[in-house]
Order: C-alpha cells, then structure tokens, then sequence
C-alpha cells in the first residue's frame, strides 16, 4: 500500500505555504502538517495567493495530494471552556477560513480543558462550539486529537470523544486524530493496536479516523504526562509503531510525525535538528537503525 507520511513543518511569512512544502519534500514527505500562525497567539499574517499557488504547483510535480495535508488549531482555542468561549469560537471560525483560502482540507483540534466546570459540562460546551463553526458550506472537517489526560484535559478516552461527536450536528464535518504518544499516556496499549482499533470502531467507528499523530512516548502507559520522544527510543517501541503506520485499515491516512528535535554538536555548538528525513526513513524501510540515530544526534 502507498504510505503517506509526513511531519510537523514550519509555516513562515517570508515564504508560507511555498516553504512549508520545500521543507516537507526535504524530509522524504509526501504529506505534512502545519499552522496557520503561532500556536500560543492571535498573530496570523495575510495569506499570499501567488505563494499559495507555487505550493500547489510544487507539491502536485511531487506527488502530495492537498487533500491529504493536514492544518492542526492553534492551543488557544479552548471549547471547552466557557470562559472566553466567544473568542475560541471565533478565532476557530477564522481559522477555517484560512484553511479554506490555503485548499487544506482537515483541521487537528485538541478538544479543550476543562477549567471551572464539570466534564460533562465541558463536553457540552465542546460539541456546541462546533455546531456554532461547522455547517453545510464549511469544506473543513475538524479532527479532534486523542489527549492524554494531563490535568484537565478532555479528550483522554473514546467515550469522551464519542460524546462530543454524537452531540455534532454535521457528521461529516467532524472526525478523530489519533496520537499515540497520547493514547499510550492516556491506557490505552498500542502494543494490542488491533484490540484498540476495535474498540474504537465499536464506539466511534473507523470511518472518523482522519489522520495519526506517530509519536513515541517517554512514558509509562496511563501516566497521563504527554511527553513524546523519538521513534523507537520510548515505551511504545519501533515495531509497535510501524504496526500501527501499516495497518492495513489506516492505509488511506495520513501520518504525522511529532517527534521532539535533536541536539547534535555543529562546529563545536549545540544545536537543535529536526530528526523526520532520517525517521521517516527508518520508517519506510522498516528497520530501526540505532546508528542512524546516534548519528542525528551527534553521538
């Protein structure tokens, strides 16, 4: 089966989209994920339609399906909290837009946290944001992140996803992300990936899987931290990852990388180095290379 596989790239006002597909292309990508603007902030530069159009340009010479792109919500929006819910709302909504202007199609939304209210409350708040963004004209569907369960954070098990997802009026608008390092931290054994597919069939269904965040964990299963860590060096492990990449019921999704920088020595500084050409090349070729990585990091 075709593999699409990607990471985290930059989106800079210098070059925009333009850039964020060199970079991807540069890793041996043929997908990638991006924001729109800083994630913490409200700072969003215009959108340059002549910079957008070379994007489009590049990536259709190099085989990366736009439909297959991935947006991911700055951390800002929080739907789940009700207060300062007006803004989440709206800033959401002005993100789509500019998903809409870039041609991307999905959207990753970390669901919120739930801040002076109940889970169910919280939940509520959750699906009635999104009825408020998604409607028939909306071309974005809006992938909600398995979370781990740090602190307040909703999201932590399928049933709270199914809830948010039953209470959505437009179907087809919304879908789920799935992070492993999440998942992992959340209890949930990706060592077992087939028996946890299953249950999210039973409960969600496949059909609203959307894209995987690939992310080894740096934590023991259940631990509700969310620290990812370099493909093959956490508790989740190599082979368990690549099941999950290659699973034949995911073959059409897109995967993610979100793995942390390395630190190398370069010229006698310490400097930090994206680590996704060299793991989407063990990926590809199946095989975790420990040299490779002592390489990256400069070992």
């Amino acid at each position: 089966m075709e593999l699409i596989i990607g990471s985290h790239v930059s989106y800079k006002a210098s070059d925009q989209l333009l850039g964020s597909v060199k970079e991807a292309l540069s890793y041996g990508a043929n997908t990638f994920m991006f924001y729109t603007g800083a994630p913490q902030n409200t700072m969003r530069g215009s959108i340059d339609i002549r910079l957008r159009d070379e994007a489009f340009s590049l990536m259709k010479d190099n085989g990366i399906d736009i439909n297959k792109v991935i947006v991911h919500a700055p951390y800002i929006v929080n739907l789940a909290n009700i207060q300062n819910y007006d803004f989440s709302v709206s800033f959401l909504r002005k993100e789509i837009e500019r998903c809409n202007i870039l041609g991307i199609k999905y959207m990753v939304l970390h669901p919120g946290s739930a801040v002076n209210s109940s889970r169910e409350e919280a939940l509520n708040n959750i699906s009635d944001g999104l009825n408020l963004v998604l409607n028939n004209n909306c071309d974005v569907k809006i992938l909600l992140e398995t979370m781990a369960g740090k602190g307040n954070e909703v999201g932590k098990s399928f049933d709270e996803l199914k809830t948010i997802i039953d209470n959505v009026k437009y179907k087809d608008k919304i879908g789920v992300c799935l992070d492993t390092c999440h998942l992992n931290d959340a209890g949930y054994d990706i060592s077992d990936f087939d028996n946890v597919l299953e249950e999210f069939d039973n409960k969600i269904g496949i059909k609203y899987i959307g894209c995987v965040h690939i992310n080894d964990s740096k934590n023991i299963l259940g631990s509700h931290k969310d620290r990812h860590e370099n493909i093959g060096l956490g508790t989740i492990g190599f082979d368990n990852l690549i099941n999950v990449i290659y699973n034949e019921k995911l073959k059409s999704i897109p995967k993610i990388l979100e793995t942390p920088y390395v630190t190398k020595n370069d010229s006698s500084k310490e400097r930090e180095y994206p680590p996704y050409k060299n793991e989407i090349e063990m990926i590809k070729n199946k095989v975790f290379d420990n040299d490779l990585i002592k390489r990256v990091r400069g070992n």
